[in-house]
């Protein structure tokens, strides 16, 4: 600023000099004339080569063009590169807000939640995938859309009008289906001037779990207190009628059922929770698949003696063997699973039908268990659900053979911790056939190492 005051007093001196010298042979009247039109002169070029130069800055300016500088000298050149480097530092400070929100934007649409930000009107601003999925929204239609306009439910215009925002609420998903249930949990967190951030969770599986829970509980109570009821009635007759011999070993025997029946049910539950809370099953243990086939023979055979007690001719029960193989897995597990499907098909085929339990080597060397029978087979609309605790097609004819309705929920997780395959196959009125389907990996020829 100082070399500018100088250079400008020092061009009105040179200025003054240049009209003085011009003019002083004329007169001194002359020579005052001069020294002023010449401070004029230089003093009028100053101004017009400023404004020449400082509308250089100010168009520079207006084009907000900063890659090169306007002016490269004097006092508008340094205001020049002033405000070239603060326009600079203020682009990069806004890049690195622009990567910061991209960044976080970023992480919104990863969010397993749904993200919807609305507008003091509740107007849509964004929303990420999460929320598109819930609601069915889609970018960039949706947007600036009323969202009790595009998300009609009655339960969510009560919560919105209530503004008790302090809950969620409960509403069907875009999804949403009689055969496939979908559950959101909605909640609205005002901010920023009555604009408003609504989160939304899938909460489709938590509502299954916590329904199979009360049904589990209910069935677990219903199973237990059928049979404690007759105990307690089979001891109150002990107790307060005089009876027999024949009579008191008959109630003694229908008290025994009763037993095994609660001891079957709590064993079946540990072996569920057993099979739920350990590793999965490692793959040096290997079980011959003929000495599995003989302890399910015997159990089959007792079974089904039980079964019909004199009541119908026996099972026609048939094992075979395509070739002589080991599994890799658990033993105890193995026979469980086998053992139930064999057990279900005796129970659920009336007497005298037959019943075929196979193990056969695949082409692709996988390995398949199956039981065939000749029962009244399953209903389409059953068979998704047959592997569900409790879940029975026949409740009265399972109770009557000791079924506790958890033999499936086994097989299913036994054959997961295999990684096996359980398939179903029935026809209603010519039986059905279960199968579980090994891997490879975890079958072999018998002894082979």
């Amino acid at each position: 600023m100082y070399w500018r005051v100088f250079f400008y007093s020092l061009f009105l001196l040179l200025g003054a000099l240049a009209g003085w010298f011009t003019t002083f042979r004329a007169g001194a009247n002359q020579g005052v004339m001069g020294l002023l039109t010449g401070t004029l002169l230089v003093a009028l070029a100053w101004f017009v080569v400023d404004s020449v130069r400082g509308a250089r800055l100010l168009a520079w300016l207006r084009s907000g063009d900063i890659t090169e500088p306007a002016l490269s000298s004097g006092l508008w050149g340094e205001v020049a590169d002033r405000a070239r480097r603060l326009l600079k530092s203020r682009e990069r400070l806004t890049q690195a807000s622009d990567e910061r929100l991209q960044n976080f934007l970023a992480a919104l649409q990863v969010s397993p939640n749904g993200v919807v930000l609305l507008d003091s009107q509740a107007r849509i601003e964004w929303f990420n995938q999460t929320a598109s999925s819930h609601f069915g929204f889609e970018a960039p239609r949706d947007l600036a859309q009323h969202f009790g306009n595009l998300v009609r439910d009655p339960g969510f215009a009560a919560y919105f009008v209530a503004r008790d925002f302090q809950r969620d609420v409960i509403m069907p998903g875009r999804a949403d289906s009689p055969t496939r249930p979908v559950r959101l949990a909605v909640r609205l967190h005002p901010y920023s001037e009555g604009n408003m951030l609504l989160l939304s969770r899938d909460i489709t599986a938590v509502e299954q779990a916590e329904a199979m829970r009360r049904d589990f509980v209910a069935n677990v109570s219903h199973e237990i207190r059928t049979p404690l009821t007759v105990l307690a009635g089979f001891v109150e007759t002990l107790q307060s009628l005089p009876l027999d011999e024949e009579e008191r070993q008959r109630y003694l025997a229908l008290m025994a059922a009763q037993s095994t029946r609660m001891q079957t049910l709590v064993s079946d539950l540990l072996t569920l929770s057993r099979l739920e809370g350990s590793p999965p099953v490692g793959s040096t243990d290997w079980v011959s698949v003929h000495l599995l086939m003989q302890q399910v023979a015997q159990e089959a055979q007792a079974l089904s003696g039980h079964v019909t007690d004199g009541s119908g001719k026996p099972h026609a029960i048939r094992f075979e063997e395509s070739e002589a193989s080991d599994i890799s897995g658990a033993h105890s597990e193995l026979l469980s699973a086998m053992a139930n499907l064999a057990g279900n098909a005796v129970r659920y085929t009336p007497p005298g039908g037959e019943i075929v339990v196979r193990w056969q080597s695949l082409p692709d060397g996988r390995g398949e268990y199956s039981v065939q029978d000749s029962g009244p087979g399953i209903a389409a609309e059953h068979i998704p659900r047959l592997t569900e605790r409790f879940y029975r097609v026949d409740s009265s004819r399972s109770r009557e053979t000791g079924g506790t309705g958890l033999g499936l929920a086994i097989v299913k997780h036994v054959a997961q911790r295999h990684g096996a395959e359980l398939k179903i196959e029935s026809i209603p009125g010519r039986g059905s056939t279960f199968s579980l389907v090994f891997p490879q990996m975890r079958v072999r020829p018998h002894g082979a190492i």
